[in-house]
């Protein structure tokens, strides 16, 4: 009899672990399936930089719980105003010095975030913050500043498209400003000019190319 006792209360104990062991197994599938549809590239990217899923995951969670404790808040219509016309001036020197052009465009994205409440000492962890509600536009982000940071090897065309990628994440940043942007701020493409179309909203124009020797922007 106790030899039958024993063996049913090995059976329940043992049954009870594989519960368990499926029901952790399932709550660790269904995280991996939030974070992956949460993060996107960003997952793999992070999977690949800290050498497994396991890190990776609890590195997106730590992101999570971070970005949870700060006071993120949108720009006042005073801040957005200003920060426009700072980034409309940045596009507008890209004629004369694109790289300058890049390099002011990225200090100015710097003291937005630290504006609306983000931390910004380290651009890893600043992208990283990004990457927790704004997947997309950190991307871009990432990319921008990895062009920026070749400096003077970069090819004009590389800091074109790093202007461009870094407007992506101005206009997220401008998004939700208290007011809405007062008609009449709008740029139009006077000849020379970068900008095409309301503040924030166009590309840097690729219909023009730098030549080095004059520094001055003529038609393809």
């Amino acid at each position: 009899m106790q030899a039958d006792q024993t063996t049913t209360f090995l059976i329940i104990v043992a049954a009870a672990v594989i519960i368990l062991a499926l029901i952790w197994f399932l709550l660790r599938r269904r995280a991996t399936a939030r974070l992956r549809e949460r993060y996107g590239e960003e997952y793999d990217r992070t999977v690949e930089r800290v050498g497994g899923r396991g890190k990776a995951e609890r590195n997106l969670a730590e992101r999570e719980q971070r970005v949870s404790q700060f006071r993120i808040r949108p720009l006042a219509a005073e801040e957005r105003d200003r920060f426009s016309g700072e980034w409309q001036e940045a596009k507008t020197l890209f004629v004369d010095s694109p790289q300058e052009a890049v390099l002011r465009a990225d200090r100015l994205l710097g003291t937005m975030m630290e504006q609306r409440g983000f931390p910004v000492e380290d651009f890893d962890r600043r992208y990283e913050d990004l990457t927790v509600h704004h997947g997309e536009v950190a991307s871009h982000y990432r990319e921008g500043r990895g062009i920026a940071d070749k400096g003077s090897t970069a090819t004009t065309e590389e800091m074109r498209r790093a202007l461009n990628h870094y407007e992506k994440l101005f206009v997220e940043l401008v998004r939700d400003a208290e007011e809405p942007v007062a008609s009449g701020q709008e740029s139009s493409s006077a000849d020379g000019a970068i900008g095409r179309g309301p503040i924030g909203t166009g590309e840097v124009d690729t219909s023009v190319t730098y030549d080095g020797a004059d520094r001055s922007i003529r038609p393809s």
